[in-house]
């Protein structure tokens, strides 16, 4: 049966697998501070959703309000992260306000975790 935790791991090690990619290619572009935040970006929210899913897992997270907050933040972080590797690449914007969006979305995925933390309940 594939679970949601299942779901947000597997994303998890893609948004790492692609973060080390746009890593190496920022150095072959003609704007490697944009492609290198871009792969940093989904790096670090790559092993915040791991995290997550662990403590969440572990009865640290309210279940379905960090569930909500992991997908926020892999949404948040996956649009984010294609904006800046458009822009690095090609020059031109994903679509307007994908970055801002992707932002907002991380900003509340993280909002997320800390509300479910508070209120999760105790073994």
């Amino acid at each position: 049966m594939i679970t949601a935790t299942r779901i947000h791991l597997t994303l998890a090690m893609l948004m790492g697998l692609a973060g080390v990619m746009l890593l190496a290619a920022g150095t072959h572009t003609g704007s490697p501070d944009t492609v290198q935040i871009a792969g940093q970006m989904l790096l670090f929210h790559a092993s915040a959703t791991i995290a997550a899913c662990t403590a969440r897992r572990a009865d640290l997270l309210a279940d379905w309000p960090a569930r909500l907050a992991i997908s926020l933040l892999i949404l948040g972080a996956a649009l984010f992260a294609a904006d800046l590797a458009v822009r690095g690449f090609r020059g031109e914007r994903l679509f307007i306000g994908a970055a801002p969006a992707g932002g907002f979305m991380m900003l509340a995925g993280w909002l997320g975790l800390a509300l479910s933390a508070l209120f999760a309940r105790r073994p």
